[in-house]
């Protein structure tokens, strides 16, 4: 409790801050809390946005007042939290790299002194936290990427990259939800919409979640794809008690 501080962000808004280190305990605690605020469904609180150390809970100061709202989160933070938490969700996402899928592999291969198997391997090889969504609707900010496929962005961003493309910038690795401009190097896509507005749930997954990226063939690719379209598709969800 004492390095997590509870501020004021305009007249309708709360920011929780739990330091300033980005790992995966203090976003499984943010996590929870979120979990816990859904739980307890308090009234005027309008929306919860986790980020990588922090949590901003939007309200209706017409519904709550700040010291009412504060005092029943200090009181959530009081609990123990790891008690409350029952599972993660990983999310299966195929992608379909190289070639025109990921022109950057060779790029990012080449970066690593690794060949262009080495790459899709260590990059397949491992379940990604989604620390945080943000940039565009359902684009995951995922922690975890190895090292050794660290690629710097593009010193000339591209004007307008695909939906489902999956790249890395830097240290982090992710898909685009929707076409945008976007400097990451490409190495893949992937059939799945992680966000369809026609959808019941809009955002295929939320902050906290897991992705694993598995690769796929061009040919499996486009069978998903076809499944996709059809909306028939039913995303591989494994469930695991922590």
């Amino acid at each position: 409790m004492d390095e997590i501080k509870i501020l004021t962000e305009g007249d309708s808004s709360v920011l929780i801050e739990f330091g300033k280190e980005i790992s995966p305990q203090i976003n499984g605690r943010i996590t929870t809390l979120v979990r816990m605020i859904k739980g307890q469904q308090i009234e005027g609180v309008t929306d919860l946005i986790p980020a990588f150390c922090s949590l901003l809970i939007n309200y209706d100061p017409r519904v709550i007042r700040f010291e009412a709202l504060k005092r029943r989160l200090e009181d959530l933070l009081k609990l123990d939290v790891e008690s409350t938490r029952s599972d993660i969700r990983i999310f299966e996402i195929p992608v379909c790299y190289g070639g025109t899928y990921g022109p950057d592999l060779e790029n990012i291969a080449r970066h690593g002194g690794l060949t262009e198997k080495e790459v899709i391997q260590i990059h397949a090889s491992r379940d990604y936290l989604i620390y945080m969504l943000g940039f565009l609707p359902g684009f995951s900010y995922l922690g975890g990427l190895d090292e050794r496929i660290h690629t710097p962005r593009l010193a000339n961003p591209r004007i307008r990259i695909p939906a489902g493309s999956v790249g890395i910038g830097g240290s982090q690795t992710g898909i685009y939800p929707l076409d945008s401009p976007g400097g990451w190097q490409l190495l893949g896509m992937t059939p799945v919409k992680t966000y369809d507005p026609h959808r019941e749930e809009p955002i295929l997954f939320e902050a906290g979640d897991y992705i694993r990226f598995v690769p796929v063939s061009e040919k499996e690719y486009k069978e998903i794809k076809k499944q996709v379209d059809e909306r028939s598709y039913q995303c591989i969800v494994h469930r695991k008690e922590v």
